[in-house]
């Protein structure tokens, strides 16, 4: 059986059908040599085991690549090296559900749009260099959207790329959460990520409101899963007071997958506006924003979109939120936090404080973005032209499928104790690209030392969970392989 049986298997519902030999090495080595996709690895610059041990910059890049043309030389500085960063071993990265590895195309974005500062400066807002990847500065933000779109299923006019998450959804909540004495509920689940509870709190707090009264929090049960069955349960218990929901579509702590399309459907039956925060989501799985007919969306873009840490995030707005009405002369729109960028390009410079929002969701942008994080970002989506989330999510279903086939043989050798429980969910269909597992007492700093010397990149959550994320833009079968195999060893 080869790789497109597996995926099959799994696009059907069922569970992939690993033979007896999938435990070996030469396995791993089949599924790669059958992976088209194979390639997009070579789009990337995969840190070594001897660059993760770098204490000091040395003008190189992993495998000893110049940055600039001038290794060992860095503001003037001598950079040394230690026999141990010149193993030039290709680490096992699974951390890109926390920080992507960097595409080699950012590299050369960048220096683009520095060379076209420098040399045009100001001139560069409305004038681009012909040979550049670049369009020029006020038209990036918008080439930028229309790359992103695709990926999360939505009209182009429905993207804008701005700020970072936890400000895009504060921006967005300032138009979606609209309270009243009847309706002013928020339903989350149970302890999302830090700043999706801060937000939704300040944001009750905001218009006077006591969260204690306005959160509702959906408590999963033993393994950290919330059902469906549970979240639309909760939804008809407190739809009368319920003005808005905010969930993860995959919760970063278990890597759940939410059915977004369902729940989105459900609570807007009860007149409930519907929001998503696809952090662990964009990038990863295949989305259809516009067809769900979500409400509002924010994602990050430095976990599986690659474009660095603290890179520009992405918000959607559904075009019936983000129409503009001029029939009457005075321009109608949904109220938002405006500021002079979320005006049109056609009077954007008029300086007559007559606010004219963009069409979409550009018209909810308050700030001039900035060209150097929109240059990340647009090299980091150039590899995305390169293929399509339905094959990047097939990929990652048999990456993980024989990443939890390997993760259940080591639990069948287990003589006492099982020495971990998997929390992820085991259908295919309600998880991404991450496998959460959760190690008895006392294992995690042993296999996190077991790893380091490996060479191998992962998320660790106290007290004992490690978050396994084989990536399908650069992630082999083989780095699965590598990693069971440390893990076996390291708790046995």
């Amino acid at each position: 059986m080869d790789f497109n049986a597996f995926a099959e298997q799994i696009r059907s519902g069922s569970q992939a059908k690993f033979p007896a030999n999938a435990n070996t090495i030469s396995f791993a080595q089949q599924l790669d040599a059958q992976d088209k996709l194979a390639y997009l690895r070579n789009e990337f610059i995969i840190p070594t085991k001897g660059s993760l041990k770098k204490k000091s910059l040395t003008g190189t890049l992993p495998n000893n690549q110049l940055l600039n043309g001038n290794a060992n030389v860095v503001n003037g500085t001598n950079g040394s090296h230690s026999s141990s960063e010149n193993d030039a071993t290709p680490s096992v990265y699974f951390c890109g559900n926390s920080l992507g590895v960097p595409p080699k195309a950012v590299k050369d974005y960048i220096h683009a749009q520095l060379e076209t500062w420098a040399s045009i400066g100001v001139n560069g807002h409305f004038q681009g260099l012909e040979n550049s990847p670049l369009v020029c500065w006020q038209d990036m933000a918008e080439d930028v959207a229309k790359k992103s779109a695709a990926i999360v299923g939505a009209l182009p006019e429905e993207v804008v790329m701005m700020n970072t998450l936890t400000a895009n959804l504060h921006f967005l909540m300032a138009s979606f959460y609209r309270p009243t004495e009847k309706k002013h509920k928020i339903i989350l689940e149970w302890r999302p990520f830090p700043s999706d509870h801060y937000v939704i709190e300040s944001q009750i707090q905001w218009h006077g409101l006591d969260p204690s009264k306005s959160m509702v929090q959906i408590q999963p049960d033993e393994n950290f899963y919330i059902s469906t069955d549970l979240i639309l349960k909760t939804i008809d218990e407190h739809a009368e007071e319920t003005a808005l929901i905010l969930l993860p579509g995959i919760q970063y702590y278990s890597g759940q997958l939410f059915d977004m399309p369902r729940i989105t459907e459900y609570a807007q039956s009860k007149g409930i506006i519907v929001g998503w925060d696809l952090a662990h989501a964009a990038g990863n799985v295949e989305l259809r924003l516009h067809d769900w007919n979500v409400d509002f969306a924010a994602w990050c873009t430095y976990k599986y979109q690659n474009a660095g840490p603290g890179s520009m995030a992405g918000a959607f707005v559904h075009e019936r939120h983000g129409k503009v009405d001029t029939s009457e002369g005075k321009p109608k729109f949904r109220h938002r936090l405006t500021g002079w960028y979320g005006g049109d390009k056609s009077v954007r410079f008029n300086m007559d404080n007559n606010f004219l929002p963009t069409v979409g969701a550009g018209g909810f942008q308050v700030s001039n973005p900035s060209a150097i994080d929109l240059a990340s970002l647009s090299g980091a989506l150039s590899v995305f032209s390169k293929t399509s989330m339905a094959e990047l999510r097939t990929k990652s279903l048999v990456l993980t499928a024989y990443a939890e086939h390997l993760l259940d043989g080591i639990l069948a050798d287990d003589t006492d104790e099982p020495s971990f429980r998997v929390l992820t969910p085991r259908n295919a269909h309600e998880r991404g690209a991450q496998l959460s597992v959760l190690l008895k007492d006392g294992l995690l700093e042993h296999v996190v030392e077991a790893f380091v010397e490996e060479g191998i990149v992962c998320d660790k959550r106290k007290p004992g969970v490690i978050r396994v994320a084989p990536v399908p833009l650069y992630c082999t079968f083989q780095d699965v392989w590598k990693f069971m195999d440390t893990l076996r060893k390291a708790i046995a």
